[in-house]
């Protein structure tokens, strides 16, 4: 699994122009699911991300978490995230999930989050929907974590 997080002030997300996820403070998600990904890769991420210590403590220090701070999270699928544009022009796709395996998986990582720390606001996005994510980033910070490096 592959995700691009990044630390916001706000974010929101529309889908026909109406907003179908929002948040303030946190981390926007944009999450990726491979075709060779395991339940130890959604675990992985599961434990990764609401962890990391990418959030400014008294000394302007990165040492507090979105769990630390009580921060919200808005994940969006994004498939493209597993674009290979070595070769050619136009990126090729073929080490993405197939979207019914990609869409249980964004949906358990969803899930679990909540059920593993219930007080954190998860929002998200419409799988396969084309979406427009707005994003007023903080910092700015941007962190890509993949499960298999």
């Amino acid at each position: 699994m592959r995700a691009v997080i990044q630390r916001v002030k706000e974010s929101y997300v529309k889908v026909d122009g109406k907003i179908v996820g929002k948040i303030g403070k946190g981390l926007l998600v944009l999450l990726g699911i491979g075709k060779e990904d395991t339940d130890k890769d959604l675990k992985w991420m599961e434990d990764k991300i609401p962890n990391l210590r990418i959030f400014e403590d008294e000394n302007d220090k990165m040492n507090r978490s979105l769990i630390d701070i009580g921060g919200e999270m808005l994940v969006i699928s994004q498939f493209t995230l597993y674009g290979d544009a070595s070769h050619g022009r136009r990126p090729s796709f073929s080490e993405a999930a197939p979207s019914d395996v990609a869409r249980e998986m964004y949906l358990r990582f969803c899930d679990d989050l909540l059920s593993f720390h219930p007080a954190l606001k998860i929002e998200k996005g419409i799988f396969q929907a084309k979406m427009e994510v707005y994003i007023v980033n903080d910092g700015p910070v941007t962190i890509i974590v993949d499960s298999k490096m």
